[in-house]
């Protein structure tokens, strides 16, 4: 045990390591907090929010899916992006100092990508309208960009609540795509049809979250308004259901189009695909 002298000059050498470490410890959170300067995005969702939301340059790089117009409602602005095919090696290769990625993204190039030292933050899927606005704020905290979230939060409560649903009988409706995939309860499509006034077959089947839904049994259920999905260049065995003649006979009746890329992510688009279905609505009826 240091003498008492010792002890003294001992107490003050640790006094100054604990004020140096808390300098240093200030000195990064500042650093942290500063916001990040060169950003990629490697997922559709965050590709949107982060277009919307970036400040000019601070937005590096999209995924290549960000420019399908099929796929993406940003698809025009995409490309002004260098566009990416969310390669771990590509991205780092970017230098940059957070990546933006989302639950389903590549676990080898999230996870190869943090081992290299780099920042990556996932965000959460949207199942529901009110998780939306709370995307749109994560996204505009990791890039330092509140305010401008703050603003297109406001912008889309806004629409939302101006779309408004007559009172009473709720058609039946049913989201027919490739493969006889659909979606259930649990998901954002579900929702997005319950506030336009529909009823979802798929939920009444006890569908939950995506899957298939036997054509069948959509036939039988015989839905007041098929949602088709669109097609893709070419041609696939799974689309084939989308052309059986008991699917063409149930379009005649009423089908209605809705664009993917308003509703695949959880962003302010979706308000297109809401309206849109809003109309059907008043159609059907």
């Amino acid at each position: 045990m240091p003498r008492r002298g010792g002890l003294c000059m001992w107490a003050l050498r640790r006094a100054s390591r604990i004020a140096a470490l808390a300098v240093a410890l200030s000195g990064a959170t500042a650093a942290s907090a500063a916001p990040p300067e060169r950003v990629v995005s490697i997922n559709l969702c965050t590709d949107q929010l982060a277009i919307m939301l970036a400040a000019p340059g601070q937005l590096v790089s999209v995924s290549h899916i960000a420019a399908d117009p099929l796929a993406s409602a940003v698809a025009e602005r995409a490309h002004g992006y260098r566009l990416n095919h969310g390669q771990a090696e590509e991205v780092h290769a970017m230098a940059p100092d957070l990546v933006l990625a989302g639950p389903y993204t590549s676990r080898y190039t999230v996870n190869l990508l943090r081992r290299l030292g780099v920042e990556v933050r996932e965000l959460p899927v949207a199942e529901r309208l009110a998780d939306i606005p709370e995307t749109i704020a994560q996204m505009g905290e990791w890039l330092g960009q509140s305010a401008a979230a703050d603003e297109l939060i406001a912008e889309f409560d806004s629409g939302l609540g101006a779309l408004t649903v007559e009172p009473g009988e709720r058609p039946r409706a049913v989201l027919h795509y490739a493969n006889n995939y659909t979606s259930g309860v649990g998901t954002l499509a579900d929702e997005i049809l319950t506030v336009a006034g529909f009823a979802n077959i798929a939920a009444e089947d006890g569908l939950r979250g995506g899957g298939t839904l036997a054509m069948e049994r959509i036939v039988m259920a015989r839905p007041d308004l098929i949602i088709a999905g669109q097609r893709y260049p070419g041609a696939s065995r799974a689309e084939a259901v989308l052309d059986h003649p008991a699917m063409a006979a149930l379009r005649e009746r009423r089908a209605g189009g809705v664009s993917d890329a308003d509703w695949v992510c959880g962003t302010p688009h979706v308000l297109r695909a809401l309206a849109r279905l809003v109309s059907l609505h008043a159609e059907v009826r």
